[in-house]
């Protein structure tokens, strides 16, 4: 019988709620690899749920700051250089390097998934010192690396532009899981009177519009303002509810399992995906939550940022917001709410993108490179 090959993905995430790194193992399994996903266990991580692979989640001393990147990627080495494997998966920079080391010493091929252009997010753009360590360590690992991969086609120029290194595109299509059961909203203890605006994500962070959001709430009446997920700026959010008195306009729902989280977005009218064109990395992003919106048939209220408005646009599955005012936000909510028919038309052509844009047909790319090492 033959021995089945080993392949480690590496991630800084929790796992739970990373449906990107998922699919990656999900295809590598069924190429007939033995995987181990490797990720942090934070103190207020969700339970790992079953998956058909190996999990490993690291308990850190620390969970942020340069001493948790550090401590990271040091017990991230050491791992990789005492586990067989045949392929190493390093999913963003902030995984690069200890992969890149392992791969040197022991001769294993390696393949790396950027998910953004991580040194341009809006956490570095700040701390031009930190900016520069992980710029060094890009610019010195990624034009010796062989497989690369990114999440849209303007990252992906970005990379060649500045590398001349040619980067494949995988976009974060979610896979369509239709034997899924939708709870209602009376069951998720959410309004039945009420028009639902949904923003979700697990990485709610600073510059991606939800504190605008939440400030446009006091200008409209008769809907509510969901916020499913988690990151940086939710205690930020959670003050300004209280400080406005929106408890009765907003509500807040923890990180949830893919499978629950869509529960949530198909009760929802609108999806918002409202990020600010402040940095390269969020200028040019492609966020999971426009394909969580369109495969529940939720017509999508976005910012006109590029990879964003050339789908809504092709597939004409919503509309966009001029500017982050949040006086303007909530006139752009109230009109569109009002708008039936214009709802409809969207929420009908989200159901045609839907049959285009699938993960099968997104994945072919990942076979192709797999294959080679299977």
């Amino acid at each position: 019988m033959k021995k089945r090959k080993k392949a480690i993905i590496s991630v800084i995430s929790d796992l739970v709620t990373d449906q990107r790194v998922d699919k990656t193992a999900c295809v590598l399994t069924d190429l007939g690899f033995e995987v181990l996903m490797v990720g942090r266990q934070k103190t207020d991580s969700p339970r790992m749920p079953a998956r058909d692979y190996e999990t490993l989640r690291m308990r850190l001393l620390w969970e942020k700051g340069p001493l948790f990147y550090a401590e990271y990627n040091i017990r991230l080495f050491f791992l990789l250089l005492s586990r067989p494997a045949d392929v190493l998966v390093s999913n963003d920079l902030d995984t690069l390097l200890p992969n890149y080391l392992v791969h040197k010493l022991k001769r294993i091929p390696i393949v790396f998934d950027s998910h953004e252009y991580f040194t341009q997010t809006p956490e570095l753009v700040d701390r031009p010192k930190v900016q520069r360590v992980w710029k060094w360590i890009e610019k010195t690992i990624v034009p010796r690396l062989k497989d690369c991969i990114t999440v849209n086609s303007s990252i992906a120029k970005l990379f060649e532009d500045e590398y001349h290194k040619h980067f494949k595109i995988v976009r974060n299509i979610p896979r369509q899981n239709k034997s899924v059961e939708i709870p209602d909203r009376t069951s998720l203890g959410l309004p039945t009177d009420r028009k639902i605006v949904l923003l979700q994500g697990s990485g709610i962070n600073v510059q991606r519009g939800a504190e605008e959001a939440v400030e446009a709430m006091q200008y409209i009446d008769n809907v509510l303002l969901l916020i499913v997920g988690g990151g940086d700026v939710l205690p930020v959010l959670k003050k300004m509810v209280v400080e406005l008195s929106l408890q009765s306009k907003v509500i807040f729902v923890p990180r949830q399992t893919p499978e629950k989280l869509a529960g949530y977005t198909a009760n929802a009218d609108i999806g918002l995906t409202i990020d600010k064109d402040t940095n390269i990395n969020y200028r040019f992003s492609l966020p999971n939550k426009l394909f969580d919106y369109m495969y529940a048939c939720v017509p999508v209220l976005a910012t006109p940022l590029v990879e964003l408005k050339n789908i809504i646009e092709h597939y004409q599955i919503g509309t966009f917001i001029e500017n982050h005012d949040p006086r303007h936000i909530a006139a752009t909510i109230d009109n569109l709410l009002k708008d039936e028919i214009r709802l409809a038309f969207y929420k009908e052509n989200t159901k045609k993108a839907a049959a285009e844009l699938n993960w099968e047909n997104e994945k072919k790319t990942l076979i192709d490179i797999f294959t080679s090492y299977a």
